[in-house]
């Protein structure tokens, strides 16, 4: 069956929502169960073709990276009031979505991708080759292709519909959204985020290029990180032993994916190809080192 038309895992709880790559279900009106599927998304088109094992990475990714922040700020598993077993009281149930589903707290999603670029890539290289800018944001002249950049940048995003595909925005754009302290706000801790991150990763051997936070508000409007963080499907992450400036690193994230549909003759609109069973395998491997390099453990 392919991917795309698969049932819900959960009948016990009703599906709110079925995004990219996440399935929320409503427990009640303070949670939520958020179950990570093994859907993979490139070019904000879902794939036909499962990566096994990958929901699981997610999750155990993310769990690591919202404990190491809660420092920093508020999480989503935070102050929780119910138990994956309380949400989901029947055994065979829990055993369909075993390592990939957790119980968050209800927020109010902010219409915004955080990202934070601390090295020149992907979409942000396009855009400085055009104008010499990310995100309206000016950078130095004659910086090559995976360069570091002098510091880490925020080059806000909009969040779009599914099946439609995000747009890079200038900080402006996001506080005509949001308004100005807030906006000013996810800028200061995505940037704050994203160096903890970077520095600790750096020690496990692993480059953070460029990842993406998605924040909501609790029900005092506090800012909360929410949906994941740091993980293989929202970051780009590089072997620090081959990174070299001028050359398409190496990853242990979905842009091996990425790089192998741009040798496809297809447009980037739905439906998307399927993965031959290759691709499939080292994909699941890169996201396996991902898990170990960062939390020590698969």
């Amino acid at each position: 069956m392919s991917v795309l038309a698969a049932p819900s895992e959960i009948s016990s709880l009703p599906l709110i929502y079925r995004g990219k790559v996440r399935d929320l279900y409503a427990i009640d009106d303070r949670h939520l169960l958020m179950v990570a599927s093994n859907r993979l998304s490139a070019f904000d088109v879902i794939l036909p073709t499962a990566i096994p094992g990958k929901g699981a990475v997610l999750t155990a990714v993310s769990s690591f990276w919202f404990a190491r922040s809660r420092s920093i700020i508020a999480n989503h598993l935070q102050r929780a009031e119910k138990t994956l077993e309380e949400a989901l009281p029947d055994p065979m149930e829990r055993m369909l979505v075993a390592g990939r589903a957790v119980v968050a707290r209800r927020l109010n999603g902010l219409p915004v991708e955080a990202i934070v670029r601390g090295y020149l890539i992907g979409s942000g290289w396009k855009d400085y080759q055009r104008t010499g800018e990310v995100c309206g944001i000016r950078l130095p002249d004659r910086l090559r292709l995976a360069e570091r950049l002098p510091e880490p940048i925020f080059t806000p995003s909009t969040k779009a519909a599914l099946g439609s595909h995000d747009e890079n925005v200038s900080f402006a754009a996001i506080v005509d959204q949001i308004g100005s302290a807030l906006a000013e706000q996810v800028r200061e801790v995505s940037l704050h985020l994203y160096r903890e991150a970077a520095d600790y990763a750096l020690t496990r051997g692993i480059i953070i290029a460029d990842t993406k936070f998605e924040f909501g508000l609790d029900e005092q409007g506090q800012l909360t990180l929410m949906d994941e963080a740091l993980t293989p499907d929202s970051s780009r992450f590089w072997p620090a032993d081959q990174y070299q400036p001028g050359v398409n690193p190496p990853s242990f994230d979905k842009q091996f994916v990425r790089d192998y549909l741009e040798t496809l003759d297809w447009n980037k609109q739905p439906p998307g190809p399927e993965l031959p069973p290759a691709i499939v395998e080292r994909t699941v491997a890169k996201y396996r080192e991902a898990q170990q390099r960062l939390t020590g453990s698969v």
